[in-house]
Parts: structure tokens; C-alpha cells; sequence
């Protein structure tokens, strides 16, 4: 199969997806909202509202022309190669996270053996059906299984730093990539607009603050009015009632009463001082700077946990759950590795 095919097909899905969740038009409509429905049964983490926002993020990225300007930057993606197998284990930390390997991996003309996760599995599977009804090219090219990988030739894993080490010492013999936990900071500088405060509030917010792209600590200046940033948020004190959210809320606040430490409590975020990047759901931590410049020389030293950044110098507000197809988690290209495998 040509990439131009092999575009087009992931272009036509895009499309499928966009017209099926928003406009409820299509064959796949019916199918594919009551999966969505679906998904908080099987997962209290996956609501209808955050499924369909990860499907959205992913179908507005599917067009021909974010297609071909993602491609064209691996001129080798248009050459004849013998296609290898690429064993990818997907994370289910927040709907659909595994989706851009599946796609990296048969973008570029190999063939897929998917483990999914047993927390989100149904609708990777489900959009993969979808795919090879637009391609039937693709039916042996995908393969999904919720058992022991085999017959691959390289390895994408994605876990906890726990699962990691178990990654390496099974897979460290293939050519792999192994990602690790990562959080995302936000870094301001104190006159942000209400506009963009309602949109750090999203970056923090959606998926319940489980995904690697949601913000777990912010850099404030010094003397920073908490004030003027959570009168933006209120609109978002209903995401307690996800009783798996409101649990970790009660939980944590608990702790830090017990443990006499100092905080700011919105009633449904616990806002905390606190020089690490990672938080417990519900958790918010956050640290002074006295100069633009300190904020950067700490989140540099903190890189290798720091899946993005959001602000007025990085990216934009509100915008961390939409990255562009070229951009890569942990900041490794997927496609350059595959390339260098075939």
C-alpha cells in the first residue's frame, strides 16, 4: 500500500469520526456513541465528555493536509521497503492515549500487534474495524490482543516507571521505545487573561488530570493572588461528582490535614507548595519564581519528567490535550525510530 492511500485512508477516518460524534450522522454514529457511552461503565475515569474530547483531538488532526505536512518531513516514508512488525503496549490512563502509535506505526507501511489496555480497549479496536472497512489493505496489517506480545521485530511501550523496568528487561533486546511517567507544567507570568486562565483550568481539568499532558504544577511569581486564577475555574467544581475524583479529594485533603501542611482548597482542587512535578489526582502543586528566568532554569533541570509546557513563551493555554500529529511524547520521534528499523 502507497503512503498516498495510506493517507487518504487515515484522512477518511478523521472524517468518519468527526461527522459520527458530532454531527451523529453516518453508519457509524449509532455504534460508535453508544461505546462512547459505554466507556464509563467499564472505566468511572472515562466519561462521555472526555471520550469524545479525546476523539475529537484526535479527528481534527486527521486531515489530508496535517497528514501530508507530517509526513513530508521522512522523505524514506515514500520508498519501497520490506514492511517489519511493531509490537506497541498502550497505556489506558486516559481514552485513547495509545492512538498515535497505532497510527505512526502503519503511516509508515508496517504492521501492528497492539496489546491494549483492559481499561481501553474497546474503542481502539472499534476505530481500528472502522479503518479497515475504509482499507480492507489494512486487515493484515493490524492485530489486537490483550494476551502476551509475540513475533514482533521492535517494541513501543508505554507504562509507569514501575512497568518500565519490566518493559526493559523483556524488551531490551529489540529496538524499542520505552516511555516512562511524565506530568506537564504551566509557567506564568501574572497577567494572564481570564480567557487564558479558563484555559489553563481545561489543561488541568479534563481526563480528571490523568493524562502525561495534563498540568500537574504551575510556576507562579512571587506574591501571585490565587485568587485571580481560580474565580476562572468555577465552572469546573462540578468534576466531584465523578465519585472516583471526589474519593481521591476526600483522600488527599485528609492527608494534608492530618500531616498540618499549608493549602489552598477550592472545594474541589487542592492547591499545594511543593517543589515536585508529579501530583496526586485532585493535587495541584505550585512554586514561587522571583524572575521569568528561574521558572525556566527549574523546569530544565526537571525535563526529563516534563512531558510539555503551557504558557505565553511554550504552549498556548488550553491547548496541551491537542497536540499535532508531530508532536511526539517524551519528545521521541516515533516515525524517525520506525524508519531506522525497516
Amino acid at each position: 500500500m502507497e503512503l498516498e492511500e495510506r493517507i487518504k485512508s487515515f484522512a477518511a477516518l478523521g472524517n468518519i469520526l468527526l461527522k459520527s460524534i458530532n454531527e451523529n450522522t453516518g453508519s457509524y454514529s449509532e455504534h460508535l456513541n453508544t461505546i462512547i457511552d459505554n466507556q464509563l461503565i467499564e472505566n468511572p475515569w472515562f466519561t462521555p465528555e472526555n471520550t469524545r474530547m479525546a476523539l475529537n483531538a484526535i479527528a481534527n488532526e486527521l486531515t489530508e493536509e496535517n497528514l501530508i505536512k507530517w509526513t513530508n518531513a521522512y522523505p524514506a516514508l515514500k520508498e519501497k521497503k520490506n514492511p517489519f512488525r511493531a509490537g506497541v503496549i498502550m497505556a489506558g490512563n486516559i481514552p485513547l492515549v495509545g492512538f498515535h502509535d497505532f497510527l505512526s506505526v502503519l503511516i509508515s507501511g508496517n504492521s501492528l500487534i497492539a496489546k491494549t489496555s483492559s481499561k481501553d480497549s474497546v474503542l481502539i479496536i472499534t476505530i481500528g474495524d472502522i479503518l479497515c472497512s475504509i482499507n480492507p489493505g489494512f486487515r493484515d496489517m493490524i492485530k489486537f490482543t490483550e494476551g502476551p506480545l509475540s513475533d514482533f521485530d521492535v517494541i513501543i511501550a508505554t507504562g509507569s516507571n514501575n512497568s518500565s523496568r519490566y518493559f526493559e528487561y523483556y524488551f531490551g533486546k529489540y529496538p524499542n521505545i520505552i516511555r516512562k511517567n511524565r506530568n506537564s507544567i504551566a509557567i506564568l507570568s501574572g497577567d494572564e487573561t481570564d480567557s487564558e486562565l479558563k484555559g489553563l483550568g481545561d489543561d488541568i481539568f479534563s481526563y480528571f488530570g490523568l493524562g502525561c499532558r495534563n498540568i500537574s504544577k504551575i510556576y507562579i511569581p512571587a506574591g501571585y493572588d490565587f485568587t485571580t486564577m481560580t474565580r476562572n475555574w468555577d465552572h469546573f467544581a462540578g468534576i466531584t461528582g465523578n465519585i472516583k475524583y471526589a474519593n481521591n479529594y476526600d483522600f488527599n485533603k485528609a492527608v494534608l490535614i492530618v500531616n498540618k501542611e499549608k493549602f489552598h482548597d477550592t472545594g474541589y482542587l487542592l492547591m499545594k507548595e511543593d517543589s515536585r512535578i508529579s501530583s496526586p489526582v485532585s493535587v495541584l502543586h505550585y512554586e514561587y519564581f522571583k524572575t521569568h528566568s528561574e521558572a525556566i532554569d527549574k523546569a530544565e533541570q526537571s525535563k526529563e519528567n516534563i512531558q510539555c509546557i503551557v504558557g505565553k513563551e511554550n504552549i498556548p493555554f488550553g491547548k496541551a490535550q491537542s497536540p499535532h500529529l508531530w508532536d511526539y511524547s517524551d519528545g521521541i520521534d516515533t516515525i524517525d525510530f520506525l524508519i531506522k528499523n525497516i
